[in-house]
């Protein structure tokens, strides 16, 4: 994009000049603030990236900057365009609203609730109206004008339908006649380039047949989106699929250490799951990936100012109403894993996706599956007040009817991907293993509360004084913003240097966090009586021990095997994250207790 367009870009919800992020699904760009609110309604109502401090494959790219370009924003705005609409009381945000609650509801009208879309006249037989949408979308594929088919979308036209009178989808129409942007936005709603025609070709091969080679690769990169994701989040590499490598799977340096029975339980958990579930737990894990690599970029591009008083990290995945409440508990779950257990679980799904695509069986007695439950439950008995702490959204029941975008759809479909590429079928065991069990799948509790302190030199120190009598003096709200801003300055630094590849400077800029650190710690009291304090304290305080750990592993040690620097790098940044989650939380509850 010339740096003219560039100039002439304002935000698509509140006009504010030269937006930093896009929405993918939504073909708009929009402001930093905006962008919070957006990333708070999930992924199934909006897929945020980053401009600038994101890879983007290039035509992904391109199709978002085409459809803003071409007045995509009008779909989602349509009766706001109505000068009538201006009478009724009915306005967009502005530069000068406040995040919450005008821009929040605003933005929440526009896209959660479709409050502005153009809508069809009311049919008897909305089945017959999406149909008839898709059939448009059938046609309108061929051309390039991405607008309409982002319009049908919008209104309920499905990207994976298959056109019986033709005996083919949208996606096959895209691929014979090389509309690669029209595929990039069939993709992002979930369109599956592994679907047959009924005669048994994809469009991958229709794109090869066609000649349009560049089509045919990026449709193989979409259909291992989900697989080479977590890859990259580990490792930083990506399969070479044009001569057949369709999987890495990183190893962790360590990994030898974390040989608990309780992980490997987990892990013959993982392996016993049928496709369907396991398909879940995977996608999940995709949208939690994309959550944890998102607050980098925020903790990043952030004036270290605003981060301390405003709302602008995503804590863990927000409630889909579309999945139940139990499935949803899980997913914001996964928000505990410290940098260790997550890259286990992430390698741990890696292996079993290889191992189901290549369709190797896992031999496990129905009885085994069963000891492995009772002896996980076992374990979790002893931390079921800690699993229940209040650490969730309310979560949408089963029953629960809420609207729905054409978006939401999306994510369900990147699992379908996944399921082309397994051949194994179901496992016996399907009833088994219920979603719930794999609350702490990866390293397991024990491994979990291993883990978490500092394995370097020294011990992670205790927040609180056995000696000390409890204290509720806690220190003014300008003291500990103060020392926010200090710890958030040196962690922007400690990212910068992340995404310059600047692992040299790892190490000092842990040091100077950690100073930053001690010092917040010391202004509260030895033993604090608030166990929320107490619980924000541990967190800062081992989460910096944790992170000088990670970054010494980047001096060379002539003794020690090769250091995997993409592997320590995601977790510095997940180190770096928990310290400023920590502060944030000691801000909020300093700042409510003292306005008491």
């Amino acid at each position: 994009m010339s740096k003219r367009q560039r100039s002439n870009e304002v935000c698509a919800d509140c006009s504010v000049p030269d937006p930093h992020w896009a929405s993918i699904n939504r073909g708009v760009l929009i402001c930093d603030e905006c962008c919070s609110v957006h990333r708070s309604l999930g992924r199934h109502l909006s897929q945020v990236r980053h401009l600038k401090h994101t890879p983007w494959p290039p035509t992904l790219l391109q199709m978002v900057q085409t459809l803003y370009n071409n007045g995509a924003n009008s779909i989602w705005e349509h009766s706001l365009l109505d000068p009538l609409s201006v009478m009724s009381g009915k306005r967009k945000a502005n530069p000068q609203d406040k995040v919450h609650p005008n821009k929040t509801d605003f933005i929440r009208a526009k896209y959660q609730m479709l409050a502005f879309v153009h809508r069809l006249p009311c049919r008897d037989d909305d089945s017959v109206t999406a149909k008839d949408l898709s059939k448009q979308l059938h046609s309108s594929v061929r051309t390039g004008n991405l607008e309409t088919c982002l319009r049908l979308l919008s209104l309920g036209a499905q990207a994976n339908f298959f056109n019986p009178e033709k005996g083919n989808t949208p996606l096959h129409v895209a691929a014979k006649a090389g509309q690669i942007l029209q595929a990039e936005l069939l993709a992002v709603y979930g369109a599956d380039p592994g679907t047959p025609d009924s005669n048994g070709k994809t469009p991958i091969d229709y794109a090869r047949k066609g000649g349009h080679l560049e089509l045919a690769d990026r449709l193989v990169e979409i259909q291992h989106e989900l697989t080479d994701r977590l890859a990259f989040y580990l490792c930083g590499r990506k399969p070479d699929h044009k001569n057949g490598q369709h999987y890495i799977i990183p190893q962790i340096a360590d990994s030898s250490l974390d040989v608990s029975e309780l992980a490997k339980a987990a892990k013959k958990k993982l392996q016993s799951l049928s496709n369907h579930l396991f398909e879940e737990l995977a996608m999940d894990v995709y949208d939690e990936v994309d959550r944890r690599e998102t607050d980098a970029v925020w903790l990043a591009t952030q004036n270290h100012s605003t981060l301390v008083t405003e709302t602008t990290v995503v804590p863990f995945l927000p409630v889909n109403p579309e999945y139940s409440s139990t499935r949803n508990q899980g997913r914001q779950k996964l928000a505990r894993f410290n940098a260790h257990e997550f890259a286990t679980l992430v390698i741990d799904i890696l292996s079993d996706a290889k191992r189901r695509q290549q369709g190797n069986s896992v031999s496990v007695s129905k009885e085994n599956v069963e000891l492995i439950l009772k002896s996980i439950t076992s374990q979790h008995s002893n931390e079921s007040q800690d699993n229940d702490q209040p650490d969730y959204d309310s979560v949408a029941s089963d029953e629960d009817a809420d609207l729905e975008s054409a978006s939401s759809k999306a994510n369900r479909k990147k699992a379908t991907k996944l399921e082309k590429q397994n051949s194994v079928p179901d496992s016996d065991y399907d009833n088994a293993v219920s979603y719930s069990d794999l609350d702490d799948t990866g390293s397991g509790r024990k491994g979990r509360q291993r883990s978490a302190g500092w394995q370097g030199e020294g011990s992670v120190p205790e927040t609180g004084d056995t000696d000390a009598d409890p204290s509720s003096v806690l220190p003014s709200t300008e003291d500990v913003i103060r020392k926010t801003e200090q710890i958030t300055k040196n962690i922007q630094e400690l990212l910068r240097a992340a995404q310059e590849n600047k692992h040299d400077s790892y190490l000092p800029c842990s040091e100077r966090i950690h100073v930053a650190v001690t010092e917040m710690a010391a202004l509260f009291p030895k033993k604090p009586r608030s166990e929320m304090v107490r619980t924000s304290l541990r967190l800062l305080t081992s989460s910096a021990y944790r992170l000088q750990s990670e970054c010494k592993k980047t001096i060379p040690v002539e003794s020690s095997a090769t250091t995997d620097i993409q592997l320590v790098t995601q977790q510095v940044i997940q180190c770096a994250y928990d310290i400023a989650k920590a502060a944030k939380q000691l801000v909020t509850i300093t700042t409510k207790e003292n306005n008491n």
